[in-house]
This record gives structure tokens, C-alpha cells and sequence, in this order.
């Protein structure tokens, strides 16, 4: 049988139910389950806002658009951000009409807290983190740069629902989570966008939903207004997320620090089995960080045969991510960062997900020793 990458697991009953819910009560549009999961997003990791949305894409965009508008910033301005990322992480920057600096990563594949300081000019505006995988890397060191230089913190926290930093959520300016269908916390598609400051938090409202003041549910919630009546303060988009999704997570949370725990268990057992390798490099989790573990990411030569050879024995792999430098929109600073292009020849997930088995992680790692083992010997 093969062994996938991820494969999400979801509490079917808990699920339906939340759903049935929503179809008993005529209300699967925004509002309803969307207010009840930010309410518990909220609880659960102890930031102050939370705004339900269709993706963490959108929450991303969104994020630099409120920034950019709110602070006066231009067109063209400047964020630092990474090459090593999901492609959508650096086209919310384009998307906002900003200019992506690439700086290049450390050895837990997040942001060098020492090249981003260098990438800094008077341009610059913000700077996007990444928790690669869950991981926190150098965060706190980004955050006091960010400090210092007066810029905003931008918080990709795609990965890292359930990670905790010396005990504590990580949080930047603005934290954005996901919740598409293979992370941690599964839905069909959604995230969240969690601001520090009220104030863009209720703007962010407003713009998630076309620039309106006041959403449909909230209208219907008050039998006393005409429901018809609300202005249009500002153009924006429809980003807010619906009651279908927002009940799916709403079943999902429950299970979430669980899930984890499962997958720091699958963690522990591939670094037991890949511990005095050498040829087997695996990228490690930063101190005082407590992973969600949403990646288990080894460095490996000749990356290409292995993945063959694996997917030969049904063990599916991922690679994430590729040098965003690649593509032809970033290809302008194609050298800026060769620490990241060198790694993202040789970086490969392993599959991890909670209905992994003892047994299957012992599959991985025996059929991951045996073919690098095997070429090994041939090229001797």
C-alpha cells in the first residue's frame, strides 16, 4: 500500500454536524460558524484578532494592501521576503503593487536574520516571515531587526497552526494562518487573518468583504434595520470566508494540538532513524520552538533519483519549496540568495501526517537509508 505525503484526517461526525448546522439554519455564507471559529481561534491561540477568510493567500494580500494604504506607502516600495516559500507568499507581495527583496535562509530554511538586515534600504517598508514547515527559525531576531528599522512584521504562519515560541504563539504585526485542505488543521480551503492593531482588524473586515460596512449576517441579525442599508466605504474584495468552512474548522480545532502531538511523535522517530548519517542532512527545528510540524524536510544529493526510486517502493515525497528565483517574475534577482538555490536542489518533505503508523515511518526510513546506500555503492 502506498504511503502518501499528507493525507488529512478529519473528524467526519463532528464535521457533518457543524454542517448540518448550517443547512438546518439557511446560513452558509459568512457569519454565523465564521464568527463562532474566530471566537475560538481567538481562545485557542491567545491572539487578540482573528478574521475568518477564503484563503491565506487572500490574508496575505490583504494584509499588504491595509499596510500599504494605511501607512502611505508607494508603488514599488520594498519586502523583504524568501525564496523559499509557496509561490503565493511572494505574488501577494506583487499583488499589492510592492517590490519582493530576496533574502536568503539559514539552515532551518526561514529568513537570515544577517541577510536581511543587508537587504534593508530606504524603501524598504515590511518584511514577510515564513514558518517553513512550522518552524520558528530565527524569528525572534527578525522581529527585533523589524523593530529597530521601524518596519512591519508580516507573519506567514501558513504552517504554523498549533506552534508555540517559548510557550507562546508567535505572532508579527499581522499573523496569517491556512487552513487548506493538507495543513494541520484541515478544511476544504480557508485561513486567518490576525492583526495586533483593532483598528485593521475592522478594516480588514470591511475590505474582505468589497469595501462594505456592514455584512449580510450582521444586517439579517437586526430585525429593526432595513436590511438593505449599508455603505460601500472602500473598494475591496471579496476574500471573507463562509460558514461551511468555518464549521469544518470549527469541528477540526479539538483535534489539532493532538494531531500535532502525532506528528513531533513521526518527527522523533525519522531523526532516530536518519541520526549518524551523513549523507542524510535533516533540517532541525530552532530552540524554544515547539512545532507544529506541518514538514519533515531532509537534504539530499541527487534528489531527483531518489524521489524515483521511492515513489518505486509507493512512498510518495513533496519538495518544498523551489527557489522562487526560478520563475521568470522573481528572475531579476536570480543570484540574490544562493543558500536557498543551493538547498532547494537537495531539499525533500518525507511523508508525514497523523495516520502514519510506527511501521510506516520505519518503511520511509528503511527505504531511504537502502537507496541512498545503494548509489553510494555504485558510485564507488
Amino acid at each position: 500500500m502506498a504511503i502518501q505525503l499528507f493525507v488529512p484526517t478529519f473528524d467526519v461526525e463532528a464535521c457533518l454536524g457543524e454542517i448540518r448546522e448550517c443547512l438546518e439554519k439557511g446560513w452558509t455564507g459568512a457569519g454565523f460558524k465564521t464568527i463562532a471559529f474566530e471566537e475560538a481561534w481567538k481562545s485557542y491561540s491567545d491572539l487578540p484578532h482573528a478574521h475568518f477568510l477564503n484563503s491565506a493567500t487572500s490574508g496575505l494580500h490583504l494584509a499588504l494592501d491595509i499596510y500599504k494604504e494605511q501607512h502611505g506607502w508607494s508603488d514599488g516600495d520594498e519586502v523583504i521576503t524568501t525564496p523559499i516559500t509557496f509561490v503565493s507568499t511572494n505574488h501577494a507581495i506583487l499583488h499589492a503593487n510592492l517590490k519582493p527583496v530576496f533574502a536568503d535562509v539559514d539552515a532551518h530554511l526561514c529568513l537570515d536574520p544577517d541577510d536581511v538586515e543587508r537587504k534593508i534600504t530606504p524603501h524598504t517598508r515590511a518584511v514577510v516571515f515564513v514558518g517553513l514547515g512550522g518552524n520558528t527559525g530565527q524569528l525572534s531576531r527578525i522581529a527585533e531587526i523589524c523593530t529597530r528599522h521601524k518596519l512591519v512584521l508580516v507573519l506567514d504562519a501558513a504552517h504554523m497552526a498549533g506552534t508555540k515560541l517559548n510557550g507562546e504563539t508567535p505572532r508579527g504585526d499581522v499573523t496569517v494562518y491556512s487552513f487548506q485542505a493538507v495543513k494541520n488543521l484541515p478544511t476544504a480551503d480557508a485561513g486567518m487573518i490576525c492583526f495586533a492593531d483593532e483598528d485593521f482588524d475592522a478594516l480588514a473586515r470591511r475590505k474582505s468583504w468589497l469595501g462594505i460596512n456592514k455584512d449580510t449576517y450582521a444586517r439579517a441579525a437586526d430585525a429593526s434595520a432595513y436590511k438593505w442599508q449599508y455603505e460601500v466605504e472602500s473598494v475591496g474584495y471579496k476574500y471573507h470566508g463562509n460558514s461551511i468552512m468555518a464549521a469544518i474548522g470549527l469541528a477540526q480545532l479539538p483535534h489539532l494540538d493532538a494531531h500535532n502531538a502525532r506528528r513531533r511523535e513521526i518527527a522523533a522517530l525519522y531523526d532516530k532513524g536518519f541520526a549518524g548519517r551523513a549523507e542524510i542532512a535533516t533540517v532541525p527545528t530552532a530552540a524554544g520552538c515547539f512545532s507544529s510540524r506541518h514538514l519533515y524536510q531532509i537534504l539530499i544529493d541527487d534528489r531527483e533519483k531518489l524521489i524515483a526510486d521511492l515513489n518505486a517502493r509507493g512512498i510518495n515525497t513533496g519538495v518544498h519549496y523551489r527557489n522562487n528565483l526560478d520563475y521568470p517574475m522573481f528572475a531579476d534577482q536570480h543570484a540574490a540568495c544562493p543558500k536557498a538555490a543551493r538547498q532547494s536542489q537537495h531539499v525533500l518533505s518525507l511523508p508525514l501526517h497523523p495516520q502514519l503508523s510506527d511501521g510506516d515511518v520505519s518503511r520511509v526510513v528503511e527505504a531511504v537509508c537502502t537507496c541512498v546506500e545503494t548509489r553510494l555503492e555504485r558510485a564507488l
